[in-house]
């Protein structure tokens, strides 16, 4: 297609101080993007502003910064498609939630964290379960009653339909929704958007065309193409890429503090040996050098980044000078 420009995207969640997996996943990010020549968005996805201050945000984009993975529009540089912090988007969720009420997809669903893992339904290694549809059908009088005692999370009616599509690292992806997604929360009980919606309406309203993030979201992509096919909204490729475990198997997690920014950043003055280090898991460097991030542009290749999660040895990340 003539002109047509690939755009990627951070969407970093303001949560913590990024760690080395999130830098990984942003690296490979950036580097598809302007392998291609591409552009690159920052939306900071702080859905629920008591768990991500505007502190970390502030971090991230320092953090980036400091990495050398710049961004074209988004964050506090803003843009043409802002806002780019989604608490600021509320109005644009509220709007789409809207056209969902009146397609009759929405309904209250007043199940407790602990009665929804007590249904028998099928669950998944990943801890996925599929929704009973305990609340699907309730009458207007039991939701009245109900609402006296508990609000309500807004779950959406899905179809039974199969949403097939092509994960550009993993192949051929495939589900039927019904069947392996169910009906799923778009807003929850304290008001706070869920992640689906919000991501998947960002991503089309930024002109996102290229997403790629960790492999532990493969099964969210079926739902967010149904969203932005029933919105009537242009679908981005995905490509997904292998999480960074601990030794134990464990994926890296801001809230055990995981060899995040604040702590690398003072063993390493400069981000050169960081960035090698990841090129080098990546499959994209024989070995550990220290590279500057717009050096692994020209030896980026999707065929070289390995499928299966990659153990982390950290004491080799530290070792290096």
């Amino acid at each position: 297609m003539e002109n047509f420009t690939v755009t990627g995207r951070f969407a970093p969640t303001p949560s913590g101080r990024m760690h080395l997996g999130n830098v990984f996943c942003s690296l490979l990010s950036w580097l598809s993007a302007r392998s291609q020549n591409g552009r690159i968005v920052l939306r900071i996805e702080d859905l629920d502003p008591e768990r991500s201050p505007r502190a970390y945000a502030k971090l991230l984009e320092e953090d980036l910064n400091w990495l050398g993975l710049d961004w074209d529009e988004g964050g506090s540089d803003g843009g043409p498609a802002g806002p780019y912090f989604q608490s600021e988007r509320t109005e644009i969720y509220c709007r789409c939630l809207e056209g969902f009420r009146e397609m009759g997809l929405l309904y209250p669903c007043f199940c407790s964290r602990a009665e929804l893992h007590a249904a028998e339904a099928p669950h998944y290694s990943d801890g996925r379960f599929i929704y009973t549809g305990r609340c699907r059908n309730l009458k207007a009088e039991e939701i009245q009653q109900l609402s006296k005692s508990r609000k309500p999370a807004i779950r959406i009616r899905v179809p039974e339909e199969i949403i097939v599509f092509e994960d550009f690292h993993y192949g051929p992806q495939r589900e039927l929704l019904s069947q392996e997604c169910g009906d799923f929360i778009v807003r929850r009980a304290d008001g706070v958007f869920a992640y689906q919606l919000a991501a998947a309406v960002d991503d089309a309203l930024m002109g996102v065309t290229e997403v790629v993030r960790g492999n532990d979201l493969l099964s969210s992509s079926p739902r967010q193409i149904w969203i932005q096919q029933t919105l009537g909204f242009p679908s981005p490729r995905y490509g997904h890429v292998p999480l960074l475990v601990a030794s134990d198997g464990r994926r890296l997690s801001k809230r055990d503090g995981d060899l995040d920014l604040g702590i690398l950043r003072q063993r390493f003055p400069h981000p050169e040996p960081i960035l090698g280090f990841l090129g080098w898991l990546a499959g994209l460097l024989e070995k550990p050098e220290p590279v500057c991030a717009r050096e692994l542009i020209p030896v980026f290749s999707w065929n070289k980044i390995p499928k299966n999660n990659i153990t982390l040895d950290s004491s080799m990340l530290l070792e290096l000078n």
